[in-house]
This record gives C-alpha cells, structure tokens and sequence, in this order.
C-alpha cells in the first residue's frame, strides 16, 4: 500500500507521459526485471598511459586478452593456434588484415564464408550476456538488420539451414563482404567491454597522448580519474603560465615537442628563439633530452631541447616561487628554490646546509629579486597562455577530462584513485586545513575537486579562477596533493646538484600502510564502500615487478595497476603494464609484456603477450548486484508506485 505525497503524484504525472496504460509500465517492469538477472557486464581498467598510444589503442582493441580468450574458448578443437592468431588480428585490425589477406588468398570467396561464420559466433558469443536490444544500440546502423538476423539465426538448423547460408552468399556476391567484416569486428570489439576506466596519468613522456584522447572521445562508456600529468595539462590549458612551463620542459625533456606544435597547434617559436638567444652555449648534460634507444635526433636539435628545457625551467622556477609567495597556506617556502641561492659562490642552502651548483649560467635573474621575470621572459609567456587557451583541440580534450573525470570514482564497490589517502606517519587519515576546517579522507577529496574544477571554470580575471589555477598547480607537486603523493617534487635538485641524496622525493605513509589490510577497509569505510566485497584500484607509483614487487596487496584489497606501460619506466618494471578485467566471475589481472609496434600486429599477427592471474573468483554476478542493478531497481520501485495509481485511479491512464 502507497500512501502519496503531492510531490510524488507530481512525478509520477510526469513518468506516466512515458508510460500512459497498465500495460506499458507492465512490459517496462518485465523488461527491466529480466536485464536485471543478466550476467554483470565486463569492465576494463588502465592506468598510467603516458602518452604510448600505439600499446594503448592494441590493448583497447584486444581488450587485454578477452577477444583471444572467447575465441580460443570456442574454436580450440576447430583451429590451429595459428589460424586463431590470424582470426584474432583480423579483429583487431580489419581494414588493414583484409588487404593482406586478399593478396594472400587465392580462394577469397571461400575464405569470406568461413571467417563470416567464425566472425557471427565470436560476436554471438561475447553478445550472450546482454539484451538484445542494447546489442542492437551497438550495431552498425547500416549492417544491423543482417547482424541481427544471422545472430539469432542456427546454422545448424535445418529450416534455417538456406536462409543463413543465402545471407552469408549475398554478401559476398554483392561485393559487401569487406565492409561487413570490418563492422562485425568492431562490434565484437565494443561488446567485449561493456565499461571503461582510466585511472589516471594520460599526459606526458609518451608521444601521442593527444591521440588517446581522440579515441576515448568516441569510446562508448568511460569514466577516468584524474592524475598528476593530467591536472598538469588541466592546469595549461586554464592558463595557469607555472602550469605551462611545466608541460613545455617535460615535452622538450622527452623529445615531444611535437604534441604540443602538431598535436595541439601550439606556437612555441617564441620560446624557442627566446632560449638560443638567450642561453646560446647552454648544452648542460642535465637538460639534454631523454631520448628512447631508437631515436634518431641531431645534434642541432639536441642542443635546441636542451635550451628551450633551461629557458622553460628557470621561467617556471621564477613563477612557481611567486605562487609560493602568494600560498603561504601551501608551506611550500623550501621550494622557492631562486631565493635560496648565493649567487656569488654560486651555492644554494637547502634544510640548512650549503650545496655547490653543478651550473651557474642564470643571465635572466636579478639577485636581489631573483623571481622577477624579465620583459622578454613576460612576453614569451604571455604569448604561450595565449596559444594554450586558444587551442581548439586542448580545449576539447580538457574539457572532455573535466566532464567524464573526478579525483576519485566508487564504481560497483570499488574506489578508484589514481594515487593515495594521505595519511601520517600513524597510519591515520592525514587533516588538512581547507578554508579553515580540518579536512581528511573523501572530505578533502570532495573539497579539492571543487577548486579544482574552479581553476578551469570560473570567470576569467576572477579571485576564484586565480586561486583554482594555483591550486591545480599544488595539485601537481604539493605535498597534500592525493595525485602526487610525495613530500615535494626535486625538479630544481635533478638540474642543478651532483649529489643524487638530494634527488629523493619521500612516498606518502600510505604507500606503506596500503599493505595492511585493516587500513584498505577502512578506507573502503571512509567512502561508504561495503569492506568485505569493496577493493581499492590504483596507479601512480610503478610496480617494480622485476624487483618481486606484487600489484596486489592487503590481502587483494588494494591493486595497483601501473606497471610501465610507460617506455621510460619499463627498465624500472620488468614489464610494460598492469591492466585489470572485472567481470562477471570475478577480477583478472593482466601483467604484459613490451608491445613491439601496431605494424608487427598486423604484418607478423604478434599480440601483447600476458601472462594473467585470476585475482579473486566470486559467485557469477548479475546486473542485480552492480550499481546499474540499484537503478534498474530504484525505476522499478517507481513503476510499481505508478501501476498502483493507475489501479487504484490516483492517475488515470
């Protein structure tokens, strides 16, 4: 019995335009109870891309080996290992394999009518757990009526027997045969994950973050939380000028200049004409580029990088100095680094003892105001604020980071950060000051992210886009930032000084206590997560598994899932990146291997090889016991209020 408030008969008014008869929200009801006993849909996690799209877009497309399971799961008794390798490429790849392929095939006829039918079971197989009216949403429009027909159509049967082979024959005869290949494929690669999630870091080091963004622009369901590198670029393109010449160093430091001119359309003549004027004989081994095995630079270029890497450093080193200055709230005064150098001995004081600079080169800097930028430096920099706000692509792709990203997600119990709780030497969630109140935990991360999304969005010359912009700076490498987990960033130290003790950056107690498996559910608990099913997912901090480290941790309450998919860490690693599948029968975890390239892919069938560990097995779940399942439910609970006031004539149908 349902006892109705005037609010609910309004908004039962309102759902009954949707539903007008007893027999529309009774069909509605069916459905939603029958979508809600499917199989829990696949979800997929990726963590700390930096920039290496072609890895990235071949673990998208394979779905970190789920593709190649189904397919070995249906055709190991019916297929070579070889033919499955060719069947799986063909998917991942479908445009370029055909071309090979028809080169290749002297019987093209016969080679379309068996891969077609392998291609409809692979795609049948990995469409079972979901409605068939969410499989057709997916389909391609102009293929979906034949899509559809020969899914749910038996080969085997006989009164069906000549109606799927006439199907399959049209095809080809019709000269539609490539085109429906390379459909069917990206269907089965979009309905083999159903979600996707980012945990952080697609910016900097690799070459094609830019690219990245571009192909989960189009992906279908995506959350991504942020990191560091990310609130870097998140900072650059809101014009935050520390921001700024932050991400212009570390393009120059990593020989990706390129992503910022091609990628985004961003002048950096200024600063390039700016650095060899004014730094001409700077070729500082410390500034020179971090170049991969591969690479081919000249030295002209070489000695180019490495300018605009010191011009873009001592600028950034000015205006970060002026933030702290500005932020005595950050307690960031050790890291005004130009005010604590005697440039007569040409020595700097740090924690009270004297170190002798490895460069004294400093022709921009007055001494007594040593974070004063010069006239040419203003006017560089103004230009550069320019160029990144009146990106078009920046702007979209920052955009895009603010509308599906957050500093954290709760998503089918489990919480996903990019990097830590912040907690203190005690293993207690760390308070800090915001506007007065002591914050900790999920407070403080609710807090900041409202800063943060100020810096981007509030108007501009305001005190609130002013501060936002700071702050997504202190967000990068502030001691209480959640993204960045340390006690400061020793950028000016890696420059300047020989000795590398002064190098160390100290990891946040979390990354110590996150062993404890009492500490993980408490922070599930801190989040309103159920503890004893709830998991804690991360990235940040790479995990040396060739050290012995293990990614899974407290018992398998924690997992961190950066593992080096990044080039410049997997020497550190021993492998190129943890990715992570949770689906219905539990959590998998997938260590990979070193991607060769997407050319390899496809000419010599090579895959991302992995070796996968089964992280927790559970009772198959369905849709019921996810968060999709709690909204199913929460309509059906309006559907049946409004079925009542139908019946009972509170509405009239």
């Amino acid at each position: 019995m349902y006892n109705y408030s005037e609010e609910e008969i309004k908004y039962l008014k309102l759902l009954s335009k949707n539903f007008p008869t007893v027999q529309d929200v009774c069909t509605e009801i069916i459905n939603l109870k029958a979508i809600q006993n499917l199989p829990k849909a696949t979800e997929h996690f990726l963590s700390d891309l930096h920039g290496e799209y072609e890895s990235f877009l071949h673990i998208l497309k394979n779905a970190s080996g789920v593709i190649k399971s189904k397919i070995d799961e249906l055709f190991e008794n019916s297929m070579t290992q070889a033919e499955r390798r060719k069947l799986a490429t063909l998917i991942y790849y479908p445009e370029e394999k055909i071309e090979l392929i028809k080169k290749e095939t002297e019987e093209l006829n016969q080679f379309y009518k068996i891969v077609l039918h392998r291609l409809i079971l692979v795609c049948k197989q990995l469409c079972s757990k979901y409605s068939r009216s969410k499989v057709r949403k997916a389909m391609p429009k102009e293929y979906e009526y034949i899509i559809e027909e020969l899914m749910n159509s038996n080969a085997n049967e006989l009164d069906k027997e000549y109606y799927y082979e006439q199907i399959i024959n049209s095809i080809i005869s019709l000269d539609r045969a490539d085109a429906f290949i390379i459909a069917i494929s990206k269907l089965i690669q979009r309905m083999a994950v159903d979600h996707l999630h980012i945990i952080g870091d697609i910016y900097d080091r690799g070459p094609g973050p830019h690219i990245i963004l571009d192909e989960l622009l189009k992906y279908h369901s995506i959350d991504i939380q942020w990191g560091n590198h990310d609130i870097l670029w998140m900072g650059a393109a809101s014009g935050s000028k520390a921001c700024i010449l932050n991400v212009i160093r570390i393009c120059a430091r990593y020989n990706n200049l390129d992503i910022l001119e091609d990628g985004y359309g961003i002048n950096i003549r200024n600063i390039a004409e700016f650095a060899m004027n004014t730094y001409p004989n700077e070729d500082q081994e410390e500034f020179k580029p971090k170049l991969e095995k591969n690479d081919i630079i000249s030295n002209v270029n070489t000695s180019l990088l490495c300018k605009i890497q010191k011009a873009a450093a001592i600028m950034q080193f000015k205006v970060e100095g002026n933030i702290i200055k500005n932020h005595p709230e950050y307690n960031m005064e050790n890291r005004a680094m130009l005010e604590h150098i005697d440039y007569k001995k040409g020595t700097i004081d740090i924690n009270d003892k004297k170190y002798k600079l490895n460069n004294t080169c400093f022709p921009t800097i007055d001494p007594s105001n040593p974070c004063e930028l010069t006239s040419s430096e203003q006017e560089v920099l103004e230009k550069l604020v320019l160029s990144f706000k009146n990106s078009e692509k920046l702007q979209k792709h920052i955009q895009f980071l603010y509308t599906k990203g957050s500093l954290y997600k709760i998503y089918n119990d489990n919480l996903l950060i990019h990097g830590c709780i912040l907690m203190n030497d005690d293993g207690k969630f760390r308070k800090i000051n915001v506007d007065g109140k002591l914050l900790q935990g999920k407070e403080y991360f609710d807090a900041i992210e409202k800063t943060v999304r100020q810096g981007y969005f509030a108007d501009e010359g305001s005190e609130e886009k002013s501060n936002g912009m700071d702050f997504l700076w202190y967000l990068w490498c502030g001691e209480n930032s959640p993204i960045f987990c340390k006690d400061s960033m020793k950028t000016f130290e890696r420059y300047y000084l020989d000795d590398e003790e002064t190098w160390k950056e100290t990891k946040n107690p979390f990354y110590t206590f996150c062993q404890d498996e009492n500490i993980c559910k408490e922070i599930l608990n801190e989040f309103g997560i159920n503890t004893e099913i709830g998991h804690i997912i991360c990235g940040h901090i790479p995990v040396k598994y060739k050290k012995g480290e293990n990614p899974i941790k407290a018992c398998g309450k924690l997992l961190m899932i950066d593992g080096g998919l990044s080039k410049s860490y997997q020497e550190t690693t021993g492998i190129a990146g943890y990715t992570l599948i949770f689906n219905s029968y539990g959590l998998v975890l997938a260590a990979h291997e070193k991607f060769s390239s997407t050319e390899d892919a496809i000419f010599q069938e090579t895959d991302l090889h992995s070796s996968v560990q089964i992280i927790e097995k559970i009772e198959r779940k369905r849709i019921n016991d996810t968060d999709i399942g709690k909204k199913l439910q929460a309509q059906i609970d309006d559907l049946t209020k409004l079925l009542y006031a139908y019946k009972c004539g509170i509405i009239k149908q």
